[in-house]
């Protein structure tokens, strides 16, 4: 993989718009240490969670003597409540995201906004884990808190190439019966399933504590569905082909995905989940930037 495409996952402009805001959680979150964010324990950690390789700048006092003993190796220990909370962050990565009219495709579009903001969570020493899936979790990286871990999630984006069906509902299942703590769930999707199996899901999240936020990356043109003349569209993810006249179905097409967007995010607000449309013909700078603005406000409102 070109190092260079690798780089490109971090927007400058979408970070300089998003890291004087941060990502605070919204809700109290079962986290590892005292921090940015609330959390409903108190006292010391004493539950030990995992190891890490020792950055610099870590504390000393929670070097593993006995790894570096017998491997010669420096780790740290980590507790469960050891960092302030754990961000899981599930990019969709089935054939449907390779659609694009413009510069990015929809996975492109989604590889950048999931490296910008894992960039932020581990800038702000929060946790973060990356999982991309389609119809189950295909590539899964285990939540750290260490910066150092940033290039191999990058890696990971960059090399992930879709080609499957989806199954969004049975992800989500999946994972809220895994996750052990409280955090947040970022889902970037272009929501190609069924709507009632992948709200289903975010309320399987919900029940479990955990705060749920939904990108919903579509591409202009499925927005607008500017096509005219005679077109032949190609099915993504075992959709038939379609040979049509665009103008003849236009207003039915866009009725259907209004009703549609607006169904999804009538089902967000109610399980209390931020539903963000990501159009792709607006930057990434602007879409981030935009919404925690938008989360900040709400939570000095709180």
């Amino acid at each position: 993989m070109d190092q260079r495409q690798i780089e490109e996952l971090i927007d400058p402009a979408a970070i300089a718009r998003a890291e004087p805001l941060g990502l605070l959680a919204r809700y109290i979150v079962e986290g590892y240490m005292a921090g940015e964010h609330k959390s409903p324990y108190r006292g010391f950690a004493i539950e030990f969670a995992q190891h890490r390789e020792y950055s610099f700048g870590d504390d000393l006092r929670h070097l593993d003597w006995k790894v570096l003993g017998r491997t010669d190796r420096y780790f740290i220990k980590q507790y469960e409540q050891e960092t302030n909370f754990v961000s899981n962050i599930l990019l969709d990565g089935s054939e449907s995201m390779q659609y694009g009219s413009g510069k990015l495709t929809k996975f492109q579009y989604g590889k950048v906004l999931a490296a910008c903001l894992s960039y932020l969570i581990l800038n702000q020493r929060d946790a973060v884990a990356l999982g991309i899936f389609d119809e189950s979790m295909k590539d899964y990286s285990p939540r750290s808190d260490n910066r150092a871990t940033l290039p191999a999630l990058l890696t990971r984006l960059a090399n992930f190439k879709p080609s499957d069906l989806t199954d969004i509902g049975l992800v989500l299942d999946s994972l809220a019966r895994q996750i052990r703590r409280k955090g947040i769930v970022i889902l970037i999707t272009d929501l190609f399933d069924d709507e009632a199996k992948i709200l289903e899901g975010i309320q399987h999240l919900r029940f479990g504590g955990s705060e749920v936020i939904l990108f919903h990356v579509m591409d202009p043109h499925e927005l607008d569905f500017p096509f005219n003349g005679l077109v032949e569209f190609e099915g993504l993810e075992r959709v038939p082909k379609i040979l049509t006249r665009p103008a003849e179905i236009r207003r039915t097409y866009m009725k259907e995905v209004e009703s549609f967007c607006a169904r999804v995010r009538e089902g967000c607000e109610k399980n209390q989940v931020h539903y963000v449309l990501a159009n792709t013909g607006r930057s990434v700078a602007d879409l981030l930037g935009g919404y925690l603005a938008f989360r900040q406000r709400t939570l000095k409102r709180r």
